[in-house]
């Protein structure tokens, strides 16, 4: 009898992308412009803009995308409210880590080499009702 070798499967791990804010700065401007540092884990794949408001994240179809945020002053309040994006796209909705009350977003690129998909995040910044946008659209590209 033979037997087949095994085909380990690795996950793949998802591309995550992490918006720092500067909560104090962005409540005082009312709006998010020199007040938001974009930063992704595929630096290696090519993704570009970190640091800045327009980070340009490589992704192809079948990626997982992970969107989530922390305030650059630890007693401020910051939350992604909603990301705006081409649905087609990339669908992403929000999660919370379990026993916890802290959000994340994930969707999975549907499309390859869909060129640059712009989206806009939407932020729930301490205690204003309403949430602060994004200026400058930060960008999935194929």
């Amino acid at each position: 009898m033979t037997t087949k070798p095994r085909r380990e499967t690795v996950a793949k791990r998802p591309i995550s992308i992490t918006a720092v804010v500067d909560c104090v700065g962005a409540l005082a401007a009312g709006n998010l412009r020199g007040h938001l540092y974009m930063y992704d884990t595929n630096k290696a794949g090519g993704s570009t803009g970190f640091g800045s408001e327009e980070l340009q994240t490589k992704a192809k179809r079948g990626d997982q995308i992970l969107w989530n945020c922390l305030a650059l002053e630890c007693e401020a309040y910051v939350a992604i409210e909603d990301i705006v994006i081409d649905r087609e796209v990339c669908e992403p909705e929000r999660k919370v880590y379990p026993g916890t009350d802290v959000a994340y977003w994930v969707g999975t690129v549907k499309k390859a080499d869909a060129g640059p998909i712009t989206y806009q995040l939407k932020f729930k910044l301490g205690t204003r009702d309403q949430p602060i946008s994004t200026t400058l659209s930060s960008s999935l590209v194929g």
